[in-house]
């Protein structure tokens, strides 16, 4: 009973150390963190990232579309053209995408 008593109070003693512990090293991070992503030098290289994997990912598009596009049934080609047509910078243009022939 002794060493029970002992046990399950060390895990509780250890328990709330821990938790004390852990939550203060849980806010250092978080603040080091938050002091990363708001330097500029971060934030420019994570735009400048964003724009280049948009600017490839519209290059990738482009080239699956047009090679894939001739083996496509013709209802799958004319939306992979409208979404050609929106990647290229027409405004307002809708698709039926997700809608239902039935």
């Amino acid at each position: 009973m002794r060493y029970k008593v002992t046990f399950v109070s060390g895990v509780a003693l250890g328990y709330v150390l821990g938790t004390r512990a852990g939550r203060e090293r849980y806010e250092q991070m978080k603040k080091c963190v938050r002091g990363v992503a708001q330097n500029p030098a971060v934030r420019n290289a994570a735009e400048t990232a964003g724009h280049q994997g948009r600017h490839f990912a519209g290059r990738a598009f482009t080239a699956v579309g047009d090679r894939v596009g001739d083996v496509l049934p013709a209802s799958v080609t004319d939306r992979v053209r409208v979404l050609r047509r929106r990647a290229n910078g027409a405004v307002g243009y809708d698709d039926d995408w997700g809608t239902s022939n039935t």
